[in-house]
């Protein structure tokens, strides 16, 4: 059996934390067992590590997420890259051929399928392994989980079983009938009524399912191939793509713990303080969040039920029942993310200024992790230059291998191939000059800094 994580999401929902580079799913506010912060793909990375699947596990997702997995789950974690922001049904699809083509994964293993944040109890996991015997001994296409609901939400989607059809099997797997899409109350009561369960994105199915479509479908089955094509694949998900087709589908009740964390008025229930970051919240407010990724402190006094977050993208002050509104406040801003983790460490914007002449000018402030270095790459439209304000490290330029450290100063023309690697943890100010100053304005020539001395020889 494989597991296929899918990590998507643009970011709005929980808005400024969470930007286009920075889904919801990268945000450290989760207490870990350490009593430190971690984040909802940290978190459940760590379950499956528990739960023995680590091993069998991968991740489905766009390029610009791929440095900030590594960044917090490890470099060795495998990924499978998206050529483009798709929907489901390609990213699914792209995965299977995947594990055939590269993995070498048989036709008759079991793949399943969900999103790499639920929040969720250790148990959920054993019933993610349960869906290879449920497979097995229905002969379904397709094994679902399901969640027994606890109130009549309007906020999901739900799973009705079969009533015609026989009870539970021995494995627990109950005959699905059809799917309710986000009913209103008076529904959801009746649904639940009807043991109907709530959907939570999770299936499993034979890899051949997923194959034998793609070759019905005149489209390639090996991995590089399909990348290539990749822009052929409908633009669905998975859901209306497979789901709603497949004829014999089960279901297996979960009935621990489960959340989606998706708005800040659900996330903040499981914020173990009422503070993250600098700042204060007064006693006499009750229900209050405040987190804060600025340097300025931030006071929130005799406010309940808010949720206050501040970072470089913005700053939300939100009742808590209305928060899930950001989404389509956000919609009006148009600014490029202002602060992204890498693989490397991460940057923050500083400043931005666009001249009459069309001349552009931006600010950042790079943090660089000790050991970790920047690939070794050139810029079109742009040069740079660096002021080293705290640390030792390495820089390249043009094959050439230097010593910096605080009060150093290094410039890089346009063309100019460059570098640095991080001695101790470096902090550095890098000033942009050029149009358009774009992140895709970088041509690579390698990652390793090992394999940047051997250019460099």
């Amino acid at each position: 059996m494989k597991l296929v994580l899918l990590s998507g999401g643009s970011g709005k929902r929980l808005w400024p934390l969470s930007n286009d580079s920075r889904s919801k799913q990268f945000l450290k506010v989760l207490n870990n067992e350490q009593g430190g912060l971690e984040s909802m793909v940290q978190r459940v990375w760590g379950q499956i590590t528990r739960a023995g699947l680590r091993e069998h596990a991968y991740l489905a997702t766009g390029r610009g997420q791929l440095d900030l997995i590594h960044s917090q789950i490890g470099a060795d974690a495998p990924v499978v890259i998206e050529p483009e922001r798709r929907d489901t049904f390609p990213a699914i699809a792209l995965a299977a051929v995947y594990l055939y083509s590269v993995e070498s994964v048989k036709l008759n293993e079991t793949i399943a399928i969900l999103p790499v944040d639920p929040y969720v109890a250790d148990s959920f996991f054993q019933t993610v392994s349960s869906l290879d015997g449920v497979l097995n001994e229905t002969g379904a296409d397709l094994a679902l989980i399901g969640v027994k609901p606890t109130y009549p939400s309007e906020k999901y989607g739900y799973i009705v079983p079969d009533v015609a059809a026989e009870g539970e099997n021995a494995l627990g797997a109950l005959k699905v009938s059809h799917f309710a899409e986000k009913p209103n109350e008076q529904e959801a009561r009746r649904l639940i009524g009807q043991n109907a369960l709530w959907n939570c994105g999770v299936f499993a199915f034979k890899l051949s399912t997923i194959i034998n479509l793609l070759i019905q479908r005149g489209l390639p089955i090996q991995y590089e191939e399909l990348s290539k094509q990749y822009h052929k694949l409908p633009k669905i998900s998975f859901d209306y793509e497979v789901v709603e087709k497949a004829e014999h589908i089960v279901s297996v009740p979960y009935h621990s713990y489960w959340k989606d964390l998706g708005t800040w008025n659900t996330l903040t229930e499981e914020i173990a303080t009422p503070l993250i970051g600098k700042g204060m919240v007064s006693a006499d407010s009750l229900n209050t969040h405040l987190i804060n990724e600025l340097d300025i402190p931030v006071a929130v006094l005799g406010l309940s039920n808010i949720v206050v977050s501040a970072s470089p993208d913005g700053i939300l002050v939100s009742c808590k029942e209305a928060s899930p509104r950001v989404k389509d406040v956000v919609k009006e801003f148009d600014q490029r993310p202002m602060y992204e983790e890498r693989r490397w460490g991460s940057y923050r914007v500083l400043d931005y200024k666009k001249f009459p002449d069309g001349q552009e000018v931006l600010t950042k402030r790079i943090c660089i992790d000790a050991g970790k270095n920047l690939s070794y790459q050139f810029h079109t439209y742009r040069s740079e230059v660096w002021t080293v304000i705290q640390g030792k490290g390495e820089y390249v330029l043009n094959d050439r291998v230097g010593q910096l450290e605080a009060g150093d100063v290094i410039r890089v023309p346009v063309g100019t191939k460059h570098s640095i690697r991080a001695l101790t943890d470096l902090e550095i100010i890098e000033v942009q000059s050029g149009t358009p100053l774009i992140e895709e304005d970088i041509h690579r020539f390698s990652m390793k800094w090992d394999e940047i001395l051997q250019l460099c020889k």
